[in-house]
């Protein structure tokens, strides 16, 4: 007998805990248990012939909103070949609206629904053993049998310390991240979120939790990303990860947390800034800042404090700081997210993600949403098309938004360039805005721009926002000073192999700059000359534009010495 279980991520770099934990549960039948991971990126014929070359005796496949439409194209055509063999599916894209599903499916057998570790290892029994002797008595399924679709009892939460540790072996886990769960459950209800439907809160104990995160540390994993919503929901159990990690830190594993920043006491701030730099990042879901589109989807959000928590945070220097926003929540239209934008971007977090809102089946958003006039899209991941507030034209332009900070202040790539910019607009949302519009009416999206390329592009948009007035001040100085700045972020990420055409000619300045470099570093250094004052961090932020000086400035990029947040070389001011 040979259960296979399949698993198709978003990335190669993720991996699936969910069959990995269902393996380690089922230990009496690991004989018997195969596992496949592929990717959305490989072909669906070579997923398919992977898992035919396999024979399984059963099918078993995670279901997410990424890999959906996949998994219906796959078991379709695995059932054609071999109709004998019995196909599962589980996971939150299908554990809700499960006989509707199975109605239209009709190759498949039967949907494990919710938690699955028990329900899992039953059926693993059932098929390896015989026993149970019924499928009737596994508690968490919706099958076929003859031509009834039966739904037995809901499965009873399992206590997290009964399910083994399931990385054992780390060979297949090599430049991935490796995801791991210390709590299950979430103490709030957003109405987006299917956590918000877990009826309990479990924790797995705290000597367990501390042994394997220290396996991964002597491992060398370069990122465990903890999967528990709401991390610091539980004072002592965050304190007790947070210490530990700091305890057994060498220097290699990156640890990534969810966390509500209002949340946080005054003890774990104080611990958090003495940590190595980039042995956290945390993750903060802020959604809106729109009072009534927080009290609507039955968020609880204390925004003066939040703020007040990121920008100490930010100071520290030594943690990613990755915030989250979501267009097409209720009561939330253009003009207020574009405040929510602006608000959030004064933080000046490491990243910030703008989300589009995914109605997903089983959330209270779902069930509400004729009630919020939301219309999105039928198939998987199910985005919002428009709303009662918001159009879908005006969510095109913030999706113009999300790509332009996707490309020039996610990246790190221009970041001294976009900290001036925010200077001459009113605010960053109609930066990137504009930008957005620039990029839509040249046919600049949906192509491949080299790193100078883009920066050309910034010129461009710049010197057509003076010409039209929408931005003021002496034409060639704003020009001079963003070519400079321009420079400056190219070779802040690394050492230009083709100089910047529009960069200054260093030939005059040869000889001093050899005089201020004695040691020869050949392509590890690069010395620049500069007409104005960069800050030397960028995490320093800027409030006005720089003047320019007299005399020139020589700054040096030391790519041997990096910033662990940014990857920007080391620079100093000669």
């Amino acid at each position: 007998m040979k259960i296979v279980l399949t698993a198709i991520n978003a990335k190669y770099i993720h991996s699936n805990p969910a069959l990995r934990n269902f393996m380690a549960y089922t230990a009496d039948c690991a004989d018997h248990l195969v596992l496949k991971e592929y990717t959305i990126n490989h072909a669906p014929d070579q997923i398919l012939q992977g898992i035919y070359r396999e024979h399984p005796d059963v099918l078993c496949i995670s279901c997410y909103i990424w890999n959906i439409s996949y998994v219906e194209m796959l078991t379709r055509e695995f059932h054609k070949l071999l109709p004998q063999v019995p196909i599962w599916l589980g996971g939150p894209e299908v554990s809700f609206e499960s006989k509707a599903f199975l109605s239209s499916h009709p190759e498949v057998t039967g949907i494990m629904r919710g938690e699955g570790e028990d329900t899992f290892s039953s059926l693993a029994r059932y098929y390896v053993y015989g026993s149970p002797e019924y499928l009737e008595d596994i508690p968490g399924l919706v099958f076929r049998q003859n031509e009834a679709l039966v739904q037995t009892g809901e499965a009873i939460p399992l206590s997290l310390d009964r399910i083994p540790f399931c990385y054992e072996k780390t060979d297949d886990l090599a430049h991935r991240i490796v995801y791991y769960e210390s709590s299950r459950g979430c103490p709030f209800r957003c109405s987006y979120c299917l956590s918000s439907l877990e009826k309990t809160l479990r924790f797995r104990s705290p000597e367990l939790v501390k042994k394997e995160l220290s396996f991964f540390v002597d491992q060398e994993i370069p990122q465990v990303k903890f999967v528990d919503r709401t991390f610091n929901c539980n004072h002592e159990h965050a304190m007790t990860v947070w210490r530990h990690i700091r305890s057994i830190d060498r220097g290699k594993t990156n640890f990534h947390f969810e966390v509500s920043a209002d949340l946080f006491r005054e003890d774990e701030l104080e611990l958090l800034s003495t940590f190595r730099p980039g042995l956290v990042q945390l993750e903060i879901g802020v959604q809106s800042t729109n009072p009534a589109t927080i009290k609507e989807i039955h968020r609880q959000m204390d925004l003066p404090r939040l703020k007040e928590v990121v920008t100490r945070i930010r100071k520290w220097h030594n943690i990613h700081l990755h915030l989250d926003l979501i267009a097409g929540l209720p009561y939330e239209d253009y003009d207020t997210f574009a405040r929510s934008f602006d608000e959030i971007f004064a933080l000046a977090p490491s990243q910030l993600q703008l989300g589009f809102l995914k109605v997903l089946k089983g959330s209270y958003m779902y069930e509400h949403a004729k009630e919020y006039g939301i219309l999105r899209h039928e198939t998987a991941p199910y985005e919002v098309l428009s709303t009662k507030w918001l159009s879908f034209d005006d969510l095109l332009r913030i999706k113009r938004v999300e790509e332009m900070v996707e490309v020039y202040y996610n990246s790190w790539q221009y970041a001294l360039t976009v900290r001036l910019l925010t200077c001459i607009y009113k605010s960053a949302f109609e930066l990137f805005q504009r930008l957005g519009d620039y990029y839509d009416k040249h046919g600049l999206f949906g192509c491949s721009h080299s790193r100078p390329a883009r920066c050309e592009i910034l010129l461009d948009f710049l010197q057509d926002e003076l010409k039209n007035g929408v931005i003021s001040g002496n034409a060639d100085d704003l020009l001079a000073l963003f070519r400079e700045a321009l420079v400056y972020d190219l070779y802040a990420r690394e050492n230009c192999k083709r100089r910047p055409d529009w960069a200054c000619d260093l030939a005059a300045y040869k000889r001093e700059i050899r005089g201020r470099n004695p040691e020869n570093k050949g392509s590890l250094r690069h010395t620049e000359i500069f007409h104005y004052a960069f800050p030397l961090r960028d995490s320093d932020l800027i409030n006005a534009l720089p003047q320019r000086t007299d005399e020139p400035l020589f700054y040096r990029f030391n790519y041997e010495v990096r910033d662990p947040l940014t990857y920007q070389a080391e620079v100093e001011q000669l």
